[in-house]
């Protein structure tokens, strides 16, 4: 199973923006923060501006948040940058002569909105203030 990364990658932009916003912000920087290639940083760059998330101007490399931090809910993240995925995803392969293979994905699809719907809400409580607050904690707590 592959899994997306794109909503990390994501914060991970905007809190190097938060955190550093006289830092060289470039892409090539920024994809060395991730550990990634500066191509998928532009491309989640310009969903993120898309959604208002984040500011950019054609032809510069400054970078800026479209919103306050506290304004920025991992949610509104997520919603910019996952393209209406699930979080879970059932098996559509099953043999629907079984007992199990015939009921078991309406069965799942049900559990799993209860799932997604709980996650969003939460998701919706956290904020790229509280992201950058928590990086910055445990960065600091590195120096002690």
């Amino acid at each position: 199973m592959k899994y997306s990364h794109k909503l990390s990658d994501a914060v991970h932009i905007l809190a190097y923006v938060a955190i550093a916003p006289t830092d060289d912000l470039s892409s090539t920087m920024i994809a060395a923060s991730i550990e990634s290639n500066p191509s998928l940083v532009r491309r989640l760059m310009a969903k993120l501006v898309k959604a208002g998330l984040l500011q950019s101007q054609p032809g510069t490399v400054a970078p800026a948040l479209g919103k306050a931090p506290a304004a920025i809910s991992l949610l509104a993240v997520y919603r910019a940058v996952e393209d209406k995925q699930s979080l879970l995803h059932v098996d559509e392969q099953t043999n629907p002569q079984c007992i199990i293979g015939g009921n078991i994905q309406a069965t799942l699809n049900g559990f799993y909105d209860d799932v997604q719907q709980a996650a969003e809400a939460k998701m919706a409580q956290v904020s790229l203030a509280d992201i950058t607050a928590d990086i910055l904690t445990r960065e600091a707590a590195k120096t002690k």
